[in-house]
């Protein structure tokens, strides 16, 4: 409790002097003037910072605990899903079960069933051994669905290919909480994209991609018309973009907003570089330290009016 608490105040400190000269002389929800006028621009708020796999960094990732502090915090939060060998969707982040396990289980997510990985504890590894989230077993579709409220989002990331996309829509049909009102769906695969706004077209898909083409000799960045292209070919409603500032310039987010989709971007943990992602354009920033940001530009623009 005492390491976590440290971790935070630092965060906390950082994102204050990291955002002081940022914010002098601009009030809390204040955008750069010269920005295009037919664009709506975001600022930090509790709508718009989304938990990365919860709040995680106060709360084991990709578990009920960080989606809760997320929601208790007043959040909208990301978390990542599988599917199991017997057809449960769940939520994990990497392909195999080894690291938030602490090498308890290092099977594919596809391997294993939801019985055995219902035994799994993923609150007890890293820093958070002997926490008191020791204990904590990977959670259903469902039950983070049951967090879902009107105003905020839950981003959930489709990590497999289209195949689990039934499977998703059998849970989103036995429940009543989750409604494209508060959630929606982002994935890598383009494949899955389709698939989620074929079979479910009432909802939100978001085209996720790294900032560079990782996998083209010379990396070359990932451009606006990469960007349009994709959403035409997936039926996608926009996309959520590493945040590059040398690749995601306003022009690039311009361009594709523009065209007519939405504009996001992950995971951003530096205040300065969330408040310029808002400034260039982005609706939402995805991070891993919600409130912590979202108290420090608080913090700073009250000093920065102070001294006016």
């Amino acid at each position: 409790m005492v390491a976590r608490k440290a971790l935070y105040n630092t965060l906390l400190k950082t994102c204050v002097l990291a955002s002081s000269t940022a914010l002098a002389g601009l009030s809390f929800s204040a955008v750069r003037a010269d920005k295009p006028s037919s664009l709506s621009f975001s600022r930090i708020g509790y709508d718009t910072l989304i938990a990365h796999r919860g709040e995680s960094v106060d709360a084991p990732e990709n578990t009920l605990p960080a989606y809760k502090m997320a929601v208790d915090r007043g959040f909208g939060f990301e978390c990542d899903v599988y599917l199991s060998k017997d057809g449960r969707v769940f939520t994990f982040h990497d392909r195999d079960l080894k690291r938030t396990t602490a090498g308890a289980n290092t099977n594919k997510c596809a391997d294993v069933t939801w019985d055995e990985i219902s035994r799994l504890d993923v609150g007890n590894w890293g820093k958070w051994k002997g926490s008191k989230y020791a204990g904590t077993r990977p959670a259903l579709l469902e039950e983070v669905l049951a967090l879902a409220r009107d105003g905020r989002y839950i981003y959930v990331e489709v990590k497999p290919g289209p195949e689990i996309v039934p499977h998703i829509r059998k849970v989103f049909v036995a429940q009543k909480k989750a409604t494209p009102k508060n959630t929606l769906f982002i994935s890598f695969e383009k494949a899955t994209c389709k698939a989620l706004k074929e079979q479910m077209p009432e909802y939100k898909v978001y085209w996720i991609t790294s900032s560079k083409h990782w996998k083209t000799p010379g990396y070359p960045p990932v451009t606006a018309k990469d960007v349009i292209a994709a959403m035409r070919e997936t039926g996608a409603d926009g996309v959520d973009c590493h945040f590059d500032p040398t690749v995601v310039t306003p022009q690039m987010v311009a361009e594709v907003r523009k065209a007519g989709y939405e504009f996001h971007v992950w995971t951003v943990d530096k205040l300065k570089d969330t408040e310029e992602a808002f400034r260039r354009g982005a609706q939402t920033v995805t991070t891993n330290c919600a409130e912590a940001q979202l108290k420090a530009a608080k913090a700073a623009a009250a000093a920065a009016s102070a001294c006016q």
